[in-house]
């Protein structure tokens, strides 16, 4: 068999023919060989040759899907320079505005069950612990100390525990809930922040969760 010459276009068209079926489909409904039945002559063997699974798949179309999203990065560096911001103010533009954006819905259209799919879960968490947490959440919260707005004397463990909570306890990607049942997560979520002097989402938001839980159980 012939060399690929060009790896780097055979991995974006495996990676853009798994997320159209992802989204149309749900990422459980779709299969290996119902990717490469539209890869357009492609063998199952070359997806499996820079591919491990479908959950690599999965993997490599998130990390597309969010390294082609510029605005938000933009809007990260514009929050952590701007000087009229406090801490905490920035901290709620951040959470306002990864809920708002448009490329949520996306995921969680071709997302997994996170119970079925563990690998996936554990991707989630080290997401979590050594790329948001750190370098995005963390610096935040350390200016809203400087600067009186957030008070804590963890600033690292609070980064954490936000965005698990988020991540992992308020998203149905892990709970399989009704809508009560999301909404009264987001008011305990809600009431623990507003004890720690941090009120991270609007009230439009548990609408927005509800949306997001409607999506993926469409997809299920």
């Amino acid at each position: 068999m012939a060399r690929n010459k060009y790896p780097e276009e055979t991995i974006n068209k495996i990676l853009d023919v798994a997320a159209q079926l992802f989204l149309e489909k749900g990422y459980e409904h779709t299969s290996i060989q119902d990717i490469v039945n539209n890869l357009g002559g492609l063998s199952k063997g070359a997806i499996y040759h820079h591919f491990k699974s479908k959950e690599d798949i999965l993997d490599g179309v998130m990390d597309k899907l969010y390294q082609n999203n510029e605005n938000e990065l933009e809007h990260i560096k514009r929050l952590e320079k701007n000087k009229n911001m406090t801490g905490l103010q920035k901290l709620q533009a951040l959470f306002t505005s990864a809920l708002e954006n448009p490329r949520q819905e996306d995921m969680f259209q071709m997302a997994p069950d996170f119970l079925k799919n563990p690998q996936m879960l554990v991707m989630q968490l080290e997401g979590i612990f050594k790329e948001s947490a750190p370098h995005y959440v963390q610096p935040i919260i350390e200016e809203g100390i400087a600067d009186g707005s957030i008070q804590t004397e963890y600033p690292k463990e609070l980064a954490e525990v936000i965005l698990l909570l988020i991540n992992i306890w308020l998203t149905p990607l892990i709970h399989d809930d009704d809508p009560s049942s999301v909404a009264n997560r987001f008011a305990l979520f809600q009431e623990m922040m507003d004890k720690l002097g941090i009120e991270v989402f609007d009230a439009t938001a548990v609408k927005k969760l509800e949306q997001f839980r409607k999506l993926y159980e469409q997809k299920k």
